[in-house]
């Protein structure tokens, strides 16, 4: 089994010392998105084949990554941005987040870390050509440290056009959703700027806007774990939605508990409400968030 921390909410950044106390015990739980009973999770080393980590900051959980990887291998899954704070209210600076990175490759090889472009957000404030131009200063300094680069163009969910529209109208930008033609013209010129500097560009779960250079992206990727563990590892294909190239995976963490403040967030319904489950959080408790 491979564990996703989390595509729910940041656990690296926010629910570390839960992760660390839960792996020590054994066992985590999980409440079910969709209703029903909770779930137990068996985190034992004989359950779990590795980790995939989700983080927009990586810096508090870094002095545990050297126990997770004398138990199993892991990927850490790590979105940089340099979006403004009208989009992005708290995530930490995008220089501190490519240093993470490079810090992970030098202790763990530069398959450990996977940056994601992600998701890509058309406004006023980012315009295709501030896209072009952020992508290529990080990818000038993330070369060496990661071989790939995941990106997405956000999806208008019902949680992500409230959050962007309740941001617009304090902040005073526009945003859309433009046609795929334009989608795959940014795409096609973000995976020339990627490749010259050695990474691959993948995307996530939108076959629609596969390109010459544009691959498809397995952010569970078994393949990746297997080279991180050094042997061949054993977990059947099962994407999490249609055009989905992941591996079974279980998520350990909790919807609406990330209080970083995405405009575009789908996972969380409001800044506010997250930022108070964060504080009523018990560490030593079995479910995160």
């Amino acid at each position: 089994m491979i564990v996703s921390a989390s595509y729910r909410t940041d656990i690296p950044a926010f629910y570390g010392p839960w992760l660390m106390k839960r792996l020590q015990a054994g066992f985590c739980r999980t409440a079910s998105p969709y209703g029903g009973p909770p779930a137990t999770v068996d985190l034992s080393p004989a359950a779990v084949d590795g980790f995939v980590f989700w983080t927009r900051n990586l810096g508090p959980f870094l002095p545990n990554l050297a126990a997770i990887r004398a138990a199993w291998p892991f990927v850490v899954q790590y979105t940089i941005t340099g979006y403004p704070r009208a989009l992005d209210a708290a995530t930490i600076d995008p220089d501190a987040a490519v240093a993470h990175l490079h810090d992970v490759a030098r202790a763990f090889g530069p398959r450990a870390g996977v940056w994601r472009y992600d998701p890509i957000v058309f406004t006023s404030l980012t315009p295709p050509e501030w896209h072009r131009a952020t992508f290529a200063r990080l990818a000038g300094k993330l070369g060496g440290a990661v071989d790939e680069v995941v990106v997405s163009v956000a999806q208008i969910y019902r949680k992500t056009a409230r959050n962007l529209g309740a941001a617009a109208k304090v902040h005073g930008f526009e945003w859309w959703d433009p046609p795929a033609g334009e989608k795959q013209a940014l795409l096609r010129d973000l995976a020339g700027i990627a490749a010259e500097e050695g990474l691959r560009l993948a995307v996530c779960a939108q076959p629609d806007l596969l390109a010459e250079g544009v691959g498809a992206a397995a952010c569970i990727d078994l393949r990746r774990l297997s080279d991180l563990a050094g042997r061949d590892l054993a977990v059947p294909r099962k994407p999490h939605r249609p055009d989905c190239g992941c591996w079974a995976s279980r998520d350990i963490g909790s919807y609406d508990s990330c209080p970083q403040g995405c405009a575009y967030c789908y996972a969380v319904g409001g800044r506010a409400a997250a930022k108070t489950r964060l504080a009523a959080h018990d560490p030593d408790g079995e479910f995160c968030g």
